[in-house]
């Protein structure tokens, strides 16, 4: 009898993660397909070598203007040099210059949020108002008074891009950190005498993030826009560095005899921005529940 009762479990004891597995890709189809393009891109500005070994500054003319085939995955440009390759070694300047424009925007936004937020007051309605008036002008309006003054250069885009993502980040935590204020732990952390910043930010801003997270995302999709639109503006690297925004920039010439040159790198952005999206979504579903 002993034998019997042993023998179905060993046997549907493995079925039950494979169906959980499968059951799970199967709804969440779309996240799993968002965070290979995610993966695929970060790889891509992290490793470029791997994935095209080739010079992206070389050209061969005698290839100049070849459409997409086994050898060229995105054609070759007038100068016979890769798009593939120049792609994905311009990843690492795009993205390098995205992140660090979300950084900049999320770190001085979160501290003028904490500040609006734990101080009140008049000290709240001068810096909310000035953050009102921020998120009234267009992000990339901002963006480009501000690399006006700063000067051309991937650094300063990802400083321009940046500084107008800080009301944003900065209206979110605000209102976190208002909701968080008032909670029953964070008043008996007040009451046994820790001290207020450690309490700002080891209990406030530390349970104020949820939401601020899935912002993140979302606005480094729009950061990899901005960034992409200012270079292709001529404000990013100099040519012939690759940058996505020059790629396609240096491509609107020739749109009537080589298409490739520019929709294949906006179909790259596009994936990467609603790859973005989708992944927001998914944090914004989790921090709900």
């Amino acid at each position: 009898m002993s034998e019997t009762t042993v023998l179905p479990e060993t046997r549907t004891a493995p079925i039950l993660p494979v169906r959980a597995a499968l059951t799970w890709i199967r709804s969440d189809a779309g996240l799993l397909l968002a965070g290979a393009v995610l993966l695929l891109i970060l790889g891509w500005a992290a490793f470029p070598s791997i994935f095209a070994g080739g010079d992206p500054l070389r050209g061969v003319p005698a290839q100049k203007l070849r459409g997409p085939d086994a050898q060229h995955w995105f054609g070759t440009d007038n100068l016979g040099r890769d798009l593939y390759t120049r792609m994905v070694h311009g990843a690492g300047l795009s993205i390098s210059a995205t992140v660090f424009a979300v950084l900049l925007g999320l770190v001085a936004g979160s501290l003028i949020g904490l500040i609006a937020g734990a101080a009140g007051g008049w000290v709240d309605g001068v810096i909310m108002r000035f953050a009102d008036v921020l998120l009234s002008i267009p992000d990339l309006l901002v963006s480009l008074t501000l690399i006006t003054v700063l000067g051309m250069g991937t650094r300063n885009v990802a400083i321009a891009v940046g500084v107008s993502l800080i009301a944003r980040f900065a209206r979110v935590i605000r209102g976190e950190v208002l909701r968080v204020r008032s909670a029953p732990f964070v008043e008996a952390a007040f009451a046994s005498g820790v001290r207020w910043h450690t309490v700002l930010f080891r209990h406030v801003l530390r349970n104020a993030y949820g939401p601020v997270a899935a912002l993140a995302v979302i606005d480094f999709g729009m950061a990899v826009l901005f960034v992409a639109s200012l270079s292709f503006l001529g404000y990013g690297a100099v040519p012939p560095t690759p940058e996505w925004g020059s790629l396609i920039s240096e491509g609107r010439n020739f749109l009537a005899t080589a298409w490739w040159l520019t929709t294949l790198p906006g179909l790259v952005i596009i994936a990467l921005v609603l790859a973005t999206q989708r992944v927001a979504r998914a944090l914004h579903k989790d921090n709900a529940r």
